[in-house]
């Protein structure tokens, strides 16, 4: 068996084609486009290079983007002052804290100042407890990019025995919410886990999300299952591998996405899909008001 390749960049760009649409629509009713403010503190490469996918994607669906590149040794005040901004600026519908910021900042109250109505993340506490109890407003982005990946590929989710491995709050909780909604029975594993091995190999659906390179091994796959790879690591040659080891999971699986292009540039598609969600709920309130 060969596994179907599932390709993120594809379902991306067809996510980007749909949402100039809705963009260019929600322009003329609005007079306004949708705006993302990203704050990106420090020369961190990696970071620097999302930011900049992030807002390539902005400009190829119409969406207007607030960029603010802050030093490395900006204090706590400043960026909480400069959140404060964002969130009373009515050009701005989501905001995007780049992480990790540097050693000196505290990274969970200006999360937590960030505005729930235009957290594009998903990961203010209000927005967590909405997905926790069903009711999800903004939910974090990779999550929504692996079930849409899975949706896409045709994957049966209902019924279906999940496993998730990994238990982070951005990745691993939420996208185990998310397949509840979907009907999975779902199990979470972790470091802690024993026989993870097992639990993987009776998966019908396997997220892996624990950020150590090739650690879930090809022959633990169950054959026919549909494997999501969220891990991104780079070895010391400078390849860049998954959590999956690829080559023999994909003797096995039944659907499997690569690393890189995969779930990455479903992030960013995602992102973008909520910011404009968050503008058509703010500009929606604005008509009511």
């Amino acid at each position: 068996m060969t596994a179907q390749i599932i390709d993120g960049k594809a379902r991306a760009k067809q996510i980007r084609k749909d949402l100039k649409g809705r963009v260019s629509a929600f322009e003329e009713r609005a007079g306004r486009p949708p705006g993302l403010g990203v704050i990106l503190v420090g020369n961190d490469p990696a970071s620097a290079v999302y930011v900049r996918n992030k807002e390539r994607a902005c400009e190829k669906t119409g969406i207007r983007s607030f960029h603010h590149q802050l030093p490395e040794d900006v204090t706590q005040q400043h960026l909480e002052e400069l959140i404060d901004q964002l969130n009373q600026d009515p050009e701005v519908h989501g905001i995007l804290l780049q992480l990790p910021l540097p050693g000196h900042l505290d990274a969970q109250p200006l999360m937590l100042r960030i505005s729930p109505s235009k957290d594009a993340d998903g990961f203010h506490p209000v927005n967590v407890g909405q997905l926790a109890v069903g009711k999800p407003v903004f939910v974090p982005c990779t999550p929504l990019g692996c079930i849409d990946l899975l949706r896409s590929a045709g994957v049966p989710l209902q019924g279906a025995n999940a496993v998730v491995v990994g238990r982070s709050n951005i990745v691993g909780k939420p996208v185990a919410q998310l397949l509840l909604a979907e009907g999975a029975t779902v199990t979470i594993c972790h470091s802690k886990t024993q026989d993870l091995a097992g639990h993987v190999g009776r998966a019908d659906v396997v997220i892996a999300a624990v950020g150590r390179p090739e650690m879930i091994r090809g022959d633990w796959i169950k054959p026919g299952a549909a494997v999501i790879d969220v891990g991104i690591n780079r070895l010391d040659d400078g390849s860049i591998v998954g959590d999956v080891e690829f080559a023999a999971a994909s003797e096995r699986a039944g659907y499997i996405t690569p690393v890189p292009g995969g779930v990455g540039p479903m992030t960013v598609a995602k992102l973008l899909e909520n910011t404009l969600e968050g503008a058509l709920r703010i500009e929606q309130y604005k008509l009511q008001d």
